[in-house]
């Protein structure tokens, strides 16, 4: 029985895998958007947020395991000079999958773009707290209040005048 076991094989050895893993993050790291499948973007997802957590802390303990995972300098500096403050107030959630409607040609497989969200992709919790309240439709005019009466019977009655004056014959 698998219970509790959690992660995508993919077809790999477990050091084979390991790399791979290794692989994408490093690309995301430093080009922030990848496109691959979706398997792969989903399982590369998790070790990003991982490493980007770890970045947030920036002592150097947390940069020396980042760098014993990776090991790749210029994306560890990245990481930890760059996206760790970039996300230091974001409580999780730094990366988007977002899939591809289009299938791999040579193979059908689901394609998907794996990136690192920006400062303004958070929703504003305030804004569609507010969206979400049903809105009162205005209410309707009533009757013409007696004030206005007056002036509406005046106006129609000088159409009428009007009207009369311009239908009878002149002679």
């Amino acid at each position: 029985m698998r219970h509790n076991v959690d992660g995508r094989k993919l077809g790999r050895t477990a050091a084979h895998r390991r790399a791979l893993y290794r692989n994408l993050a490093i690309s995301l790291i430093n080009h922030e958007r990848i496109r691959t499948t979706t398997p792969k973007a989903k399982e590369a997802r998790r070790l990003v947020d991982r490493l980007i957590t770890f970045a947030k802390r920036g002592d150097l303990s947390a940069r020396r395991h980042v760098a014993s995972i990776l090991n790749d300098k210029v994306a560890v500096k990245k990481l930890f000079d760059e996206l760790g403050p970039r996300y230091a107030d974001r409580p999780g959630g730094y990366t988007r999958v977002l899939k591809f409607a289009k299938l791999r040609r040579g193979d059908a497989a689901e394609m998907a773009m794996l990136e690192l969200v920006k400062d303004g992709d958070r929703p504003d919790r305030k804004r569609s707290a507010r969206k979400a309240q049903p809105t009162v439709a205005p209410k309707m005019k009533a009757a013409p209040a007696e004030s206005d009466a007056p002036e509406v019977e005046a106006e129609v009655e000088a159409d009428a005048a009007e009207t009369e004056a311009a239908d009878k014959p002149e002679g």
